[in-house]
């Protein structure tokens, strides 16, 4: 039997590659699973392509309170409840100097980034305390816990959400509530090529190349490595574990 047989998953930013990986191993595991983000098109395709009666989506705004109850509500509708949830729905915003940086796109990161997994515990912990539990991960990144030039808005909001898990980890777990993060470091996703060619356009390449070298193990993750510890958070593996900052960085931060 799956680890998950019976357990229901919600997962923001599901149609990009760490929420799809994500979902795809939640499935494996018998969950059942409601992928939300905002591009109806690539929600469609992604929740398509997992090919599983036990997959369902939703397309809703994580910064706003409606479209966090929505997911909810939906989710135990369909599925019966909410165990899991995965605050995964995040933005890079723009490569540029602090002296440079747009106000308006840093509301924005800060909005998506931070405001939205607010909102998504608020919304999820009432529904899992209805289930006698469940597990919360919000999907952070070494951003969190270093800093970088040229992201400052990136990097604030995921140093953020490390001060959201770890306050709120303590609020729900007398309820039977983990709350904790991934941090992962570079992962083959579309935000990292968006960052690599923003450093250097037109020289992606050399970019990632300079990025891997400082990485011990030599390389990026892939969306299921990140996807995989995900997994192991949210199980009763990890029945110990809550306020936990979780790298998954290759030795980036060692």
């Amino acid at each position: 039997m799956g680890r998950f047989s019976g357990k229901v998953a919600v997962i923001t930013g599901g149609a990009g590659e760490i929420g799809k990986a994500a979902a795809k191993r939640f499935v494996q595991e018998g969950a059942c699973v409601l992928l939300v983000d905002m591009n109806a098109d690539a929600l469609a395709a992604a929740s398509a392509e997992i090919q599983s009666d036990k997959v369902s989506h939703l397309v809703a705004d994580v910064t706003s309170a409606a479209g966090n109850l929505a997911m909810i509500e939906v989710a135990s509708e369909r599925f019966g409840g909410v165990d899991i949830f995965l605050a995964n729905a995040g933005i890079e915003g723009e490569i540029a100097p602090i002296t440079d940086c747009d106000e308006t796109l840093f509301d924005q990161v800060m909005a998506v980034n931070v405001k939205g997994p607010f909102l998504g515990i608020k919304a999820a912990i009432p529904a899992m305390i209805a289930r006698g539990g469940g597990s919360i991960v919000i999907s952070s990144s070494v951003a969190g816990v270093r800093g970088a030039a040229s992201v400052s808005p990136y990097t604030t909001s995921k140093h953020a959400v490390i001060g959201l898990m770890r306050s709120a980890a303590k609020d729900a777990a007398p309820h039977g509530i983990r709350i904790n993060t991934v941090n992962p470091g570079p992962v083959e996703t579309r935000m990292m090529r968006s960052l690599e060619n923003a450093l250097a356009p037109g020289q992606g390449n050399r970019v990632k190349s300079a990025m891997q070298a400082n990485i011990p193990l030599g390389r990026y993750a892939t969306p299921e490595e990140i996807a995989n510890v995900m997994l192991f958070l949210a199980s009763d593996e990890a029945a110990i574990v809550t306020g936990a900052v979780y790298l998954a960085d290759g030795g980036m931060t060692a």
